[in-house]
């Protein structure tokens, strides 16, 4: 027995010492491009991967007369895009350039209160959210009635605008529960899990290796709003992508704002099959009485949101220094 544990004790350090030149390896080794470099290959890549390529083996497989081809069809070739040219992508990235996926993107098990602090966040973020585009789209609608320019730009917003409803509006669309299962994983399952990887993983975490916390959340949900092409809905869409990078970062993991996330979609999905709005946050211009109404809401919203903020970061603070 002394002779086997002898024996045994050399190949320990062995062991221990390789393990240790391959930790100094990668770390002289990683990360091949600058943490900035990075994040901006994921944009660039996950966006032209996205848009263009898997836009393009849509209309290859389906032909220009999308409003024709099978719904069921365009929703399996959606969650396929996002896995494949967002998903996909941001893993080989961070394996390529760090070295460690783990490094970049976190999935640690949040406990139940920290879902349901983010939770309320996002269920009051959503009609605050609602009542500022009832405000920015009163005052558009009034600057187009007084000013060309200003016109002719609303007239082209609203044609992409409508590209997109109707794009969704379809999707969105289901007879039958199979359908419904369909849609929710098309439209809250797989955008959740491949969006979050991408940009609260990949893309926030590389920018966070270079910026402030706050600054990088913020670029990333920059990026996020213009990402879905939505004009009138830019700032509201990067203001859940901000509360999403607030809550990747705070919660150190990336379960959160995929939680957040899918919540998000499948309310509006909820909301679909039971009032037939396709729309995640309404653009209807109102008139000038129901602007008092949207502004006072507004305020009102914003001030218990930034009570659940202050609440979430008490509550970090508390368990952290205990």
């Amino acid at each position: 027995m002394p002779d086997s544990e002898n024996n045994q004790q050399p190949e320990d350090q062995e062991e221990k010492y390789r393990r240790e030149e391959r930790l100094k390896r990668a770390r002289d080794t990683y990360p091949l491009l600058s943490p900035i470099a990075a994040a901006f290959l994921g944009l660039i890549g996950g966006f032209f991967l996205y848009q263009f390529v898997g836009g393009t083996l849509t209309l290859l497989v389906f032909g220009f007369d999308l409003k024709n081809a099978s719904v069921d069809s365009l929703r399996l070739m959606t969650m396929a895009g996002q896995i494949l040219f967002m998903l996909l992508p941001a893993l080989l990235f961070a394996r390529w350039i760090y070295g460690d996926v783990s490094d970049v993107i976190s999935v640690k098990i949040p406990n139940w209160s920290e879902v349901g602090l983010f939770s309320v966040g996002i269920l009051v973020l959503t009609p605050l959210l609602q009542s500022y585009l009832y405000i920015q789209n009163f005052f558009i609608e009034q600057l187009a009635a007084n000013f060309g320019f200003v016109n002719s730009i609303k007239v082209f917003f609203d044609s992409l605008n409508q590209m997109v409803e109707e794009t969704y509006g379809s999707l969105l669309t289901a007879n039958n529960i199979p359908e419904m299962i369909l849609v929710v994983l098309t439209i809250a399952v797989v955008p959740a899990v491949c969006e979050e990887v991408m940009f609260r993983g990949y893309i926030q975490r590389s920018f966070q290796f270079k910026f402030t916390p706050f600054r990088s959340a913020l670029l990333t949900a920059i990026f996020f709003g213009l990402f879905h092409f939505n004009p009138y809905g830019l700032l509201p869409l990067a203001a859940i992508g901000l509360y999403l990078g607030f809550a990747a970062y705070i919660s150190e993991s990336l379960i959160v704002p995929i939680v957040m996330h899918f919540l998000n979609n499948f309310t509006a999905v909820l909301l679909y099959f039971i009032i037939g709005n396709d729309e995640l946050i309404k653009s209807d211009v109102i008139d000038a009485e129901g602007l008092k109404s949207s502004i006072f809401l507004f305020i009102m919203l914003s001030l218990l949101f930034t009570i659940v903020i202050f609440t979430i970061k008490k509550y970090y603070s508390k368990i952290r220094s205990a």
